[in-house]
């Protein structure tokens, strides 16, 4: 993960080292080599992500002169935006980051919570399927991902029950391999502590409005943005409400950088219309900029 952007781009190199600088170790050898058993731990997998995420970008950007309107990103993603925004350093991201993993494994025993996606149902049938779940424990719609793509996150014996019923009420459940259950009130004690890790963090007007997941419209105010860092912890991720808005301010072409291309995919799903590229490998910054060449080549008229 990262690898060939860390051996092409001497950009990409500067952000793991100086990710490396900050944590006082190799997160570098543990992204590239893992053991995967200790890159999937959350409080190593959320700087590891967001370190692989600004090495894409600052290796594209050092070959390209195109800047972003608007930024935004998915749960974590959200970090990798504000220093894609100029509006959190680097240093700030990867270190929060870390403690925020921490925070949210340390939320809720290993085992007592789960998470599940569910499909082919809308955003209130869901609601209700969560509330019919519930019997007095947390369950609750965690991550509005696409239209019909809604993951429930909560105790681990609600989001079962939820599955059921999303079954019998005509949709589809599958369960997810994660570490906690993010995303819902299981979340307060990580909530708790987080904020008081963002306590004199010096966040800065971004260049270009960031939408936020709480939200799901943009944010330009730096004095918000703890709050807003705090809330996204229990609070549902709203990515297709934020998609919804970029188009509506006028996005037609969105550039996902990162590994993987979960977020590409369901941009797509929520509007077929607009331009989704994939950034994180030195081939797929070629292939985004042959792209975007040939389009601004192309001549006017008819």
């Amino acid at each position: 993960m990262g690898r060939a952007l860390y051996d092409d781009f001497a950009e990409a190199k500067a952000v793991f080292d100086e990710a490396d600088a900050v944590l006082g170790e190799s997160q570098s050898d543990l992204i590239f080599n893992g053991p995967i058993e200790n890159l999937s731990r959350t409080a190593n997998t959320q700087p590891a992500i967001v370190t692989v995420s600004i090495a894409a970008l600052r290796a594209f950007q050092s070959r390209s002169p195109l800047q972003p309107d608007f930024v935004a990103g998915h749960s974590l993603g959200e970090y990798a935006a504000l220093v894609a925004a100029n509006a959190m350093s680097l240093a700030d991201a990867v270190t929060v980051t870390r403690a925020r993993g921490t925070f949210m494994q340390e939320a809720v025993p290993e085992g007592q919570g789960a998470m599940a996606a569910v499909l082919k149902l809308d955003d209130e049938t869901v609601r209700a399927i969560c509330r019919d779940a519930a019997q007095g424990e947390v369950v609750a719609p965690a991550n509005f991902n696409s239209p019909g793509q809604i993951v429930i996150s909560g105790h681990a014996a609600a989001v079962q029950r939820a599955t059921a019923l999303a079954k019998e009420r005509g949709g589809r459940a599958i369960p997810l391999k994660v570490s906690a259950p993010f995303h819902c009130e299981l979340m307060k004690p990580a909530a708790a502590k987080l904020e008081k890790h963002l306590v004199g963090l010096n966040f800065s007007a971004p260049k270009c409005p960031l939408v936020t997941n709480v939200t799901g419209t943009k944010n330009t105010n730096p004095d918000a943005t703890a709050d807003l860092l705090v809330q996204q912890v229990t609070a549902p991720v709203r990515w297709t409400d934020s998609v919804h808005h970029m188009i509506a301010q006028g996005v037609t072409r969105f550039i996902e950088f990162g590994p993987g291309n979960v977020l590409a995919g369901l941009i797509a799903k929520t509007n077929a219309s607009v331009q989704v590229l994939t950034v994180n490998t030195p081939e797929g910054i070629d292939n985004a900029l042959q792209l975007l060449n040939e389009e601004t080549s192309q001549p006017n008229g008819e």
